[in-house]
């Protein structure tokens, strides 16, 4: 299993905290890359509520504070 800032993403707008399997439901539904449908499978099966990402990807935290996303707003600068 691995994550990417991007990736990760993709679950912002997940309605945690949520199960697995309402997890894996909610990325399917959205259209989420197959990676993250693979990702939430390979979670181990236990009835614990999933609160955040930082539940599924300890560094997540960490990522978000970095400015690791691309901005459109940062090519205007450059242009």
């Amino acid at each position: 299993m691995f994550w990417t800032p991007e990736l990760a993403k993709t679950l912002e707008d997940a309605p945690f905290p949520a199960t697995k399997d309402e997890l894996w439901d909610y990325a399917n539904r959205s259209g989420c890359p197959q990676q993250v449908l693979d990702n939430i499978v390979e979670l181990d099966d236990t009835d614990e509520l999933i609160e955040g990402m930082e539940d599924l990807w300890s560094e997540y935290e960490d990522m978000i504070e970095e400015d690791y996303f691309y901005d459109d707003d940062e090519e205007e600068q450059y242009k």
